[in-house]
């Protein structure tokens, strides 16, 4: 007999047999193996019925044919990744942040060394040119000027795979697999022999690039139950991202003319190896997998019809075609993630345009050198800390009308949207004020210090719809994020390649204003959602199962204790 269950049992069955002895238990002894919720009963499977209900499973059945094996977490188990200490979870946390980090790096590592590669390998065509960053993306060859072309290549459809399969085979194995073959595309970068062998790193380099950028926010979930601390986490993330683009051409602007552009490679290997170390230790995550994992360890095997944590187990080939089609269809019948997702592809498309459109204003208008221009980017970066205290800032008002009991601080969409209206509108400002201060007439300083708003209402966009996006679909997030990174990735593969003719027809202050008047029709999303959200998320598949899920879970924990309390 195995011993997971915790309470005496009568010594007869229901038809009078003799039922083999149970240990005795006290009050204060342990119920569980390894704290988990355990329940075996046997019972009829009913034609036509997949899942029965918790409390169905619990009570007692005329007839036995099928075992149903119910598992959740109990309160305060100490393996729920929520319930981990404060230490562990900062240290998952920053080991996220340094494999986020070198993602970003990746992202525009040869912008400034393009000249020098085309040079060894004697390419002439402007449209190769542009090949080892636009591959990291999808494999563009649309010609562009290389030296104004900066994007997270390859991230368009990775995330599409690694996000569903990391809710299903577990986080832990989908992060590290990765990033080795990361590392190791990284290094093949540094020693690819010709053209197209670089080309095709290159393209590998940011497919297994993009799974960090897919799974940290599922990450996030799984290890922080509070809303404010999760928020807070997302918002060190958004500023990870934010950040590694614009550290890459600083270092490949140094070092390719002094030690070759095969270095920025190898140092950007350094970097990765050095967060190699921390990573292989990163433990699962997922409950559902520790669960499933949980289950065998106590079964031997997996029999019959499970539920783990609320959470069904499916044969692998379905699931697996489900979980692979399960961002896709998010993105087209989830209106959520539908307007999440263009409202965040057109603001991350607009971030990569200005690495085109700042040397068009202050290299050829105001005559800067490439190596002043790409200061030009710091006031975007200064816009991004300067988010941060108004983020916390917000985050305490919310929490002091929570405790005050207002109305409005238990609605959903309070809990995140409001700093999007906040920074939709001066994200857009941001864009009038660059293009009509840039002129001959008015200091270059002028139209770099619209970078403040600019990256202030950028980061105050992503932090919030990508916390809405997490919050709104908790277990499904990862696959929500995997629509949105799939969807701005793509966009922003194209619309940067528009920037130039685009500049060249409209002028600065037409372009910018095109932009600008654009993002402002963008930004009501966020104030319809407040308006409607709670509706839009009644109507929603996977909200609805979310609902579901959550009501199993609470059936199955009132059903143990009042069987615990009866039986004591």
């Amino acid at each position: 007999m195995h011993p997971t269950s915790g309470y005496d049992m009568d010594s007869t069955d229901e038809c009078g047999g003799k039922r083999e002895e149970q240990p005795k238990c006290h009050r204060n002894s342990p119920r569980f193996i390894d704290r988990i919720t355990i329940d075996v009963r046997r019972v009829k499977e009913v034609r036509n019925v997949e899942l029965i209900n918790a409390q169905r499973n619990l009570s007692s059945s005329p007839s036995i044919d099928r075992e149903t094996t119910i598992l959740t977490w109990q309160q305060g188990d100490p393996d729920d990744p929520h319930n981990w200490s404060t230490a562990k979870k900062t240290w998952i946390f920053i080991t996220l942040m340094l494999i986020i980090l070198n993602s970003c790096i990746g992202s525009s590592l040869t912008s400034n060394g393009i000249p020098f590669i085309v040079k060894e390998f004697g390419v002439k065509s402007q449209p190769q040119r542009v090949l080892p960053i636009s591959v990291y993306l999808i494999g563009t060859q649309v010609p562009c000027d290389l030296k104004r072309t900066n994007s997270e290549e390859g991230y368009v459809f990775g995330p599409i795979v690694w996000a569903p399969l990391s809710e299903q085979f577990g986080r832990r194995d989908i992060t590290i697999g990765t990033f080795i073959l990361f590392v190791l595309f990284t290094m093949a970068c540094a020693l690819a022999p010709s053209w197209p062998t670089l080309l095709i790193f290159r393209l590998l380099s940011g497919v297994f690039a993009s799974a960090p950028i897919a799974v940290v926010t599922g990450i996030l979930a799984d290890i922080y139950q509070d809303s404010t601390t999760r928020g807070r986490s997302i918002a060190v993330y958004m500023i990870i991202t934010a950040f590694g683009p614009l550290i890459a051409p600083i270092l490949s602007g140094f070092v390719s003319p002094t030690l070759g552009w095969r270095w920025s490679f190898w140092i950007a290997l350094m970097f990765a190896g050095c967060t190699l170390v921390p990573l292989v230790v990163l433990p699962e995550t997922n409950a559902a997998v520790l669960l499933r994992r949980r289950a065998t360890n106590l079964h031997g095997s997996q029999r019959s019809l499970s539920k783990l944590g609320g959470l069904e187990n499916r044969s692998t080939k379905i699931s697996i075609t489900t979980l692979l089609m399960r961002p896709l269809h998010m993105l087209v019948f989830e209106p959520i993630t539908s307007a999440s997702s263009a409202y965040l592809a057109l603001c991350y498309s607009i971030f990569y345009m200005s690495f085109q459109a700042f040397p068009i204003i202050f290299q050829d208008l105001y005559g800067l050198s490439p190596g002043t221009c790409g200061l030009t980017y710091l006031p975007i970066g200064a816009g991004v800390v300067i988010s941060l205290p108004i983020l916390w800032w917000y985050d305490r008002i919310l929490l002091s009308a929570q405790k005050s009991q207002r109305p409005w601080a238990h609605r959903e969409e309070y809990r995140r949207l409001p700093i999007a209206c906040l920074g939709g509108p001066i994200f857009a400002l941001s864009l009038f004020w660059l293009g009509w201060s840039a002129r001959e007439s008015v200091s270059f300083v002028v139209p770099m210090l619209a970078g403040i708003p600019f990256g202030f209402g950028f980061i105050c966009i992503f932090i919030a719809l990508l916390n809405y996006l997490t919050d709104a679909y908790e277990i499904y997030a990862a696959s929500a994020n995997a629509a949105s990174s799939f969807t701005r990735s793509l966009l922003a593969t194209v619309l940067p390649l528009a920037t130039t003719p685009m500049f060249e027809k409209l002028g600065i202050a037409g372009a910018c204003s095109l932009m600008g008047g654009i993002t402002a029709l963008m930004c009501i999303i966020p104030f319809i959602f407040i308006w409607k959200g709670d509706r839009i998320r009644a109507n929603s598949k996977f909200c609805i199962m979310l609902k579901k899920r959550k009501e199993e879970r609470s059936a199955h924990l009132a059903n143990y204790h009042y069987s615990e309390e009866t039986t004591l």
